[in-house]
Formats: structure tokens, sequence, C-alpha cells
């Protein structure tokens, strides 16, 4: 990997003391020392960053490190997760062709707030050409970490370009991660995350994979979030920004999943007196 790419992937925790624990993925397209230099850009990053708990942030171009730590300075505050481990998987599998142009940086959290307490991040960023590869390719990541680190609950997320003429539907047979009912995919085919009008591509995906972190997620909260309509741009605006919009979706809180469950057990008992 070069070092022009090596920071491309990277994930950000920042303040955010909702009940629930948003997680996004954001492709900035072309983040480098241009864009750092142009405010009402930086501006709107910063926001949509400030929205999320853990934020994947793709196509970072910051070889002299100064773009990180700019961000940091801005996200400072308490952290409501903690990494538990982190791997950079190696596509060397016997008999098995490198695919990834982008070889996943993976990482386990730890989230004791969280109804699910910890869960694997696997970030893929892919390349055009090769997305139903790739995408599939992430079946092999996942085995691997499971067998690992024995963990049980995972969540797959980035650019996947993984719509329009990059994936056309007979494709769709050949990728294990959609055709496995166990995987998740939260962000569907239907979905627009992409800012030109003139386009309506799904690229962008979340995937989940484990019953307990399935289960956990605050209902209607997958979504695509449209900076440019929440700050009032211009599609020109948004552009100089990126050409995505960030998905993402809430984890609920222990508590309120506590909550959730006391509910639904006070309802069957009150049920069951009246019959």
């Amino acid at each position: 990997m070069s070092q022009e790419l090596a920071p491309l992937l990277l994930l950000l925790l920042s303040i955010h003391s909702a009940l629930a624990l948003r997680i996004c993925s954001f492709n900035v397209r072309s983040f480098g020392e241009s864009k750092q230099e142009d405010q009402n850009a930086m501006d709107v990053i910063v926001k949509v960053i400030k929205r999320c708990d853990i934020m994947l942030l793709m196509e970072i171009k910051d070889s002299n490190n100064r773009i990180c730590p700019v961000l940091m300075e801005k996200l400072n505050g308490e952290k409501l997760v903690s990494v538990k481990r982190s791997y950079h998987y190696h596509d060397y599998q016997d008999g098995d062709v490198d695919v990834f142009s982008r070889e996943p940086f993976v990482v386990w959290f730890q989230s004791p707030h969280t109804a699910v307490k910890d869960f694997v991040i696997i970030p893929l960023h892919t390349t055009p050409e090769t997305s139903v590869k790739e995408i599939d390719e992430l079946v092999d990541v996942y085995m691997d970490i499971k067998h690992r680190w024995k963990a049980e609950n995972f969540i797959f997320m980035g650019d996947f370009n993984a719509g329009c003429s990059y994936v056309p539907k007979k494709a769709w047979k050949n990728i294990r991660l959609r055709t496995d009912p166990r995987f998740v995919w939260l962000i569907g085919d239907q979905e627009d995350t992409t800012v030109k009008r003139s386009t309506k591509c799904a690229y962008d995906r979340i995937v989940l994979r484990g019953q307990e972190i399935v289960s956990s997620v605050v209902p209607k909260s997958n979504s695509v979030f449209d900076f440019q309509k929440a700050y009032k741009l211009t599609e020109e605006e948004a552009l100089d920004v990126s050409d995505h919009f960030p998905v993402e979706f809430k984890l609920q809180s222990s508590r309120a999943f506590t909550n959730s469950k006391k509910s639904v057990t006070v309802r069957k008992k009150t049920k069951s007196k009246r019959s």
C-alpha cells in the first residue's frame, strides 16, 4: 500500500451523548490539503462527523499527516467506546487471488453503554471494476476474524461501489455476503448515496452479521444522511464536500434496551391477567 493510500480508511471517535450510538460511514472524496483549505467544505465535514459517535472516513489523502490532527482537535471529547483489538487483514490465502485494492483494517470495539457490548467493524472501499469480487471476499475476512478473535457481532461498511453498472443485478447471485441470509443489509438497493441528482446509486452500504447486534439496531435508524438538504447547500457546494452522502445507523443504549424488554414483559403479564 502506497504512502498516499495508507491513511485512506480512518475510524474516528466523536462526542455524542445521546441515548443511542450512531455509527456512520462517509467517503469524503479526495480529502487532501486543497479540501482542508476550503473552510466552507471543512465546516460541513466537521458537522457531519460530529453527528456520529463512530465515523469511518474514506479517501483521506494525507501523506504529511496534517488532516487527521486537525480533525481530532475539533472532535476532542469523551470516548463512548474503546478499541479492544485491531488487525490489518492481508489476503494471502493459498490458491486465492488477492482481490482487495485496499485491504481492510479491522477494529474490534468494546461498547459498555450499548445493548451489544462489543462489535467488529470491517471497512471496505472497493475499486469499481473489482467491486463484485471484493464484496464477496468480505466473507473470507469475516471467517478469518471470527476464528482469530472469537467475535460474534460484525459490521461491514464503506463505499462498496455496490450500485448501478458496477454491480449489475445478475452479479448479486455471485456475492456470498448477499446470498447468505445471515448477513443483514441495512442500506438497500433502492437507496441513493450520491450527491449528483443526475444519478441514483446505492454505492455505500452497511451490512451486519450476528443476532445480538441485529436485534440491537434502533428501528428505522438506518439511513442516508443528505447533508445538502440538512445544511441547505446548493449541489455545487455539496460536491465541494463530496460526491457521496454518508450512511448510518444507531445501536440501542443498554438502558433503552433494558427498558424495552421490561415494557414487553409488563405488557405480556397484563395481557395474561386479563385473559
